[in-house]
């Protein structure tokens, strides 16, 4: 069932929808606006999703196991490429609506700023996975495929490190603890299959 293309095309059009709410939000003013401060309701907005889509994209690996349903791997690609395309449009406001290609400004930002230098290593992480998806590129570098897209876990490590400083100047941790409990949780998981199959 999880095999069909009906269910790919479903899960595609649902994994859009915080774009089409942006996109609507700042065309026509539709569910509120963009607000007073667009630039940061967009940058929070796409950082937010990326954050989701990789914690989706590393349960899909657990969840086969847990669930036996196979065909949930299939899935994964979809879900860590939507992941970069929520960071490339996250990286994008900020370099060119925030920092206005300034890169002068950019480059002391990665520099002096933790969270930005996170961010930053994390999307650079991300390029080489998003570039090495395709399978003609899995079946080019054989094994080696497998160990390169295991960077995923620094990743998700690295994008969380990002949303940690961030809101440590706001000394605001609520929802930066829900995203760490999950990719805890699901990190977690893959050390605790691993050590019961060694």
């Amino acid at each position: 069932m999880l095999n069909t293309p009906a269910i790919r095309a479903a899960v595609f059009v649902v994994a859009l929808l915080p774009l089409a709410r942006l996109v609507l939000a700042g065309a026509f003013d539709w569910f509120g606006g963009l607000g007073a401060n667009p630039i940061e309701l967009v940058t929070r907005s796409t950082g937010t999703w990326t954050l989701v889509m990789l914690c989706l994209t590393l349960a899909i690996t657990p969840l086969r196991h847990w669930t036996g349903w196979t065909a949930l791997i299939r899935l994964r690609r979809m879900l860590g490429l939507f992941a970069f395309f929520y960071a490339l449009l996250h990286l994008t406001t900020y370099v060119w609506f925030d920092q206005f290609f300034d890169a002068a400004a950019i480059v002391r930002d990665i520099v002096r700023r933790p969270f930005i230098t996170a961010g930053f290593a994390a999307f650079m992480l991300m390029l080489p996975l998003a570039l090495t998806s395709t399978q003609a590129m899995q079946r080019r570098l054989g094994r080696r495929w497998g160990l390169l897209h295991r960077l995923v876990y620094v990743v998700a490590i690295a994008a969380l490190l990002h949303y940690v400083w961030h809101k440590a100047g706001k000394n605001d941790f609520s929802e930066v603890s829900i995203y760490a409990a999950v990719i805890g949780l699901l990190l977690g998981a893959r050390l605790w299959r691993r050590w019961r199959r060694a």
